[in-house]
């Protein structure tokens, strides 16, 4: 930070107006330009990609409700069923057809999406789940009406088995594309709450008009307990904003003027008059929506992983049905053949497969929405588990990007609330960020005026600072150029403080009382306090902390410091940041770099994983994976721990899934039939049922997941290794 030598000022229209105004930015991506879309609607959304395409939500859950109902009698009377379980078939006249009829009615309307999934697949030559699927259940339909009809003499009773696998596959496939959808429809229920109408300002008049109606430009009242009703910037007032539904942050934030805030948060103790800078598709919420849906289609390494292994199995399935049917025929045994045969490719079927890696990826997706960590690319995801080191830029990533009053030594006989006070009256007209700081530090001073002192006759001394007369004296606050003009000698117990800030970086202010210095204000980029937690937390998990900066050396090392920074790149400029990225891969580190996603963009998009953060005020962020919807460092814990807990899940889904083909199929073709050992067809069915219902419920319970950042930030910090010594690294 360079010394504030000047600060020009403007007089503010009203005591309320002690900030600056901001330039409310159209930063968001593209929405309907109409109202969000409600929650309830994502039952009704058709999918256009994927295994999905053409099919909704609504489609594969009515078709389950439908299916489950006719199943259970179709169980119920299955002769197989019976005899396993240990009871007597219901008999009436025309019972046995109650499992055929039924049963062809779940094959036809209940396993239509994967019938039709399955031919596309074939006919693009391009064999996976949908086509195992269809497979399964139309060797299982034909077998079964071979077996009902008499053909044959085989007892391939598969009817109870086709009802339960196009049940069992109708209702992974409906929890699927719920969970996929759930990140989008959590977003769209908290956009459904923005207010229908708002208080539009005209002159002096306040009338209520359709949110529709807002046009760029336009002045909003928000009373207290009411909801923003588009993005914009506070022109009048102060109040304390509930922002969880952008931040996932229950804690209230307060704003100011010239503060920009959000479409949808809510000004929970006080009115302000809001400025709207955005509307429909530019909002913030438009642009989350959007990160969202991409993120939903983004490719993914497991996902990847899954469908290959989908596309061999079938080729497994086929292959060794075919060797099942050979190997039983050459023995002599025709009728065990097509028992076999039938038997593999019925229970070849991926239940499990197909729910081992999206399910995961769709709960992971749906949680990180709800704590705030947005996700654009899943790549990202799956690579934060292997960062061996975070790369955080310094401004507005681990600070707070504004001038904040960091140090105050007053000179003898006045204290410092008394020195802050005379400061922020002086510069209580002033719209300027550093003037801005100094009144909120006398504001928040527990020994502060009450009511706080107001200059008058204020004047702005270009390159120097201000004046105001304050009680009847003249108070002048500016740096060294004032000084110098007025010939001012500094207290030695002002003038060592000054020095010494001057020496980290800091700036100084001083305050002078009719020409004679009564002390000194040190204005900093103050230090986000997550930041040190974020630093402790991910130290204690063993990835090292890397800082990088423009700034100058001092205040570099300062920061780094503070806050125990493994290593700090200092006088780094905007375009070179990426080339620091470069040189820590060049060492054989995973960098994660974090970033406001605007000067970090190249950096950003160099590391393996991009992580912008501060998606309220920017969610245009093109060049990260990730981004934070808030501002807290500290959730980069929560995107590291889902990574790792995701990896963790689609690993142990992907063995038990293949582990459960590679072993049941065998066994189910007669593999070791000549030491009495046979998997029943009854059996296998059960088996595959089991499997499938173990895959889904360990997915499941990544819901239990708690990605609170501060939660997160403390635990296992109590046996964190010592930081190593901060260097600096400054660019030629």
């Amino acid at each position: 930070m360079s010394t504030p030598q000047s600060h020009g000022h403007r007089a503010a229209p009203d005591d309320s107006r002690t900030g600056h105004h901001a330039d409310a930015g159209t930063h968001g991506q593209a929405m309907p330009p109409d109202h969000a879309r409600s929650a309830v609607d994502e039952d009704h959304a058709v999918h256009t990609h994927g295994e999905h395409a053409g099919h909704s939500t609504a489609m594969f859950r009515s078709r389950f409700w439908v299916s489950l109902g006719l199943a259970v009698p179709v169980v119920v009377f299955s002769p197989m069923v019976g005899h396993l379980l240990g009871y007597r078939v219901p008999e009436f006249p025309g019972s046995s057809w109650v499992p055929p009829v039924l049963g062809t009615v779940i094959f036809l309307w209940g396993g239509a999406p994967f019938l039709r999934g399955g031919l596309t697949e074939l006919r693009s030559r391009q064999p996976g789940m949908m086509l195992l699927i269809a497979m399964a259940i139309t060797v299982a339909f034909t077998a079964s009406w071979v077996t009902t009809l008499g053909i044959g003499g085989f007892d391939l009773d598969f009817w109870w088995e086709l009802a339960l696998l196009v049940v069992i596959m109708l209702l992974g496939h409906w929890t699927e594309m719920r969970a996929l959808g759930a990140a989008s429809s959590a977003l769209d229920a908290l956009a459904a709450l923005l207010p229908d109408e708002a208080e539009k300002v005209t002159g002096t008049e306040v009338r209520t008009v359709p949110v529709a109606e807002l046009a760029v430009g336009d002045v909003v009242l928000v009373r207290s307990g009411a909801r923003v009703p588009a993005d914009g910037a506070i022109v009048d007032g102060a109040a304390e904003f509930d922002e969880s539904m952008i931040t996932g942050e229950s804690r209230t934030v307060g704003r100011r003027t010239g503060d920009t805030v959000v479409a949808g948060t809510v000004a929970t103790d006080s009115a302000v008059r809001v400025r709207i800078g955005a509307v429909g598709e530019d909002t913030t919420l438009a642009g989350i929506q959007r990160m969202v849906a991409e993120a939903q289609e983004s490719s993914s390494r497991a996902q990847a992983l899954a469908d290959r292994a989908a596309a061999l199995l079938f080729w497994f399935a086929l292959g060794a049905g075919v060797l099942t049917a050979v190997a039983w025929t050459l023995v002599g045994s025709p009728g065990d053949a097509v028992v076999r045969t039938v038997t593999v490719l019925v229970i070849a079927c991926p239940h499990a497969l197909g729910l081992a890696i999206p399910l995961v990826i769709a709960i992971s997706t749906e949680r990180a929405a709800r704590s705030g960590v947005l996700i654009k690319n899943r790549m990202a995801v799956e690579r934060m588990r292997t960062v061996d080191v975070v790369l955080f830029d310094k401004t507005g990533t681990l600070t707070e990007g504004a001038h904040a009053v960091t140090g105050t030594v007053p000179a003898a006989g006045i204290s410092a609330a008394q020195l802050l006070a005379l400061a922020a009256a002086a510069e209580s007209d002033s719209e300027h960020p550093v003037a801005r700081a100094v009144v909120a530090a006398a504001a928040e001073h527990p020994e502060r005026d009450r009511p706080a002192r107001r200059g008058t006759e204020f004047r702005s001394v270009t390159g120097r600072g201000v004046r105001a007369a304050v009680d009847g004296t003249e108070v002048t606050v500016g740096g060294p150029n004032m000084l110098r003009e007025l010939g001012a000698s500094v207290p030695a117990e002002v003038a060592g403080s000054a020095e010494e800030w001057t020496r980290r970086g800091a700036g100084v202010l001083h305050v002078l009382r009719d020409g004679q210095v009564i002390g000194a204000v040190a204005l900093e980029d103050r230090v986000r306090p997550e930041s040190r937690a974020a630093v402790r937390a991910l130290q204690a998990r063993g990835v090292k902390v890397a800082m990088i900066t423009g700034d100058a050396r001092p205040v570099a090392e300062a920061v780094g410091a503070e806050l125990g920074i493994d290593e700090v790149f200092a006088e780094v400029l905007p375009q070179d940041k990426d080339t620091k990225v470069v040189e820590l891969r060049s060492r054989g580190l995973i960098v994660a770099m974090v970033g406001d996603g605007v000067n970090d963009a190249p950096a950003l998009a160099r590391a393996e994983v991009g992580i912008a953060i501060g998606a309220g005020t920017d969610v245009a962020m093109e060049s990260a994976g990730v981004v934070l919807a808030g501002n807290d460092p500290r959730s980069v814990l929560s995107l590291m721990d889902l990574s790792r807990a995701s990896y963790t899940k689609m690993i142990q889904n992907l063995v038990w899934a293949t582990g459960y083909n590679v072993i049941a199929v065998p066994l189910a073709a007669g593999v070791l039939a000549p030491i009495g050992i046979v998997l029943s067809p009854a059996v296998g069915a059960v088996l595959m049922s089991v499997s499938t219902i173990v895959v889904a419920l360990n997915a499941q319970l990544l819901r239990r997941l708690d990605l609170d950042p501060a939660r997160l930030a403390t635990t296992g910090t109590e046996n964190r290794r010592p930081a190593e010594q901060s260097t600096t690294v400054p660019t030629p």
